[in-house]
């Protein structure tokens, strides 16, 4: 059984994700996780957002203006989060793992390795559909289904093939 603390927080992560999906969905980003970590006396709560074209500062000035006002507006049950805190609002690194559709659909063009099946692949994203997503594996087509794709991660290139 987890300690009473990391029960809080974990109670406290699944009320701030249902709280703030909508506010950021409205601002045309996707929340992609949102951690919650003591920090003396505050708490530091980090939002990590993420869109199809990327994420600048000005979004990440903008999503932080609305998360903030929800953070402290109040809700029938009381403020969405009590006591004093720092908010951090980044798009995700590049070693976050690819788990959504949408994570694949923007590494398109990008190295990953992922477990398909039994087999650990690594190829380039051509393509995502329905169905799943295309690699070109060492020059041939690979189609992987969604249920037989694991968790990718994508490899980081300093001299990309073909490109100087």
């Amino acid at each position: 059984m987890p300690p009473p603390r990391a029960n809080a927080i974990a109670q406290a992560r699944e009320h701030l994700m249902e709280v703030l999906a909508p506010v950021v969905a409205e601002t045309g980003y996707d929340l992609e996780d949102v951690t919650v970590t003591s920090a003396g006396r505050r708490s530091l709560v980090r939002v990590i957002v993420d869109a199809d074209g990327g994420v600048d500062l000005d979004a990440v000035a903008e999503v932080s203006r609305v998360v903030s006002d929800a953070l402290d507006s109040e809700s029938p049950g009381g403020p969405a989060f009590s006591g004093p805190y720092v908010l951090e609002v980044s798009s995700p690194g590049v070693d976050r793992p690819l788990t959504e559709p949408r994570h694949w659909r923007r590494a398109v063009g990008r190295l990953v390795q992922v477990t398909a099946g039994e087999q650990q692949l690594t190829g380039r994203v051509k393509a995502t559909d329905d169905s799943g997503v295309t690699l070109d594996v060492d020059g041939s087509p690979r189609e992987v289904g969604w249920p037989e794709l694991g968790k990718g991660k994508v490899q980081i290139e300093f001299n990309r093939s073909g490109e100087e």
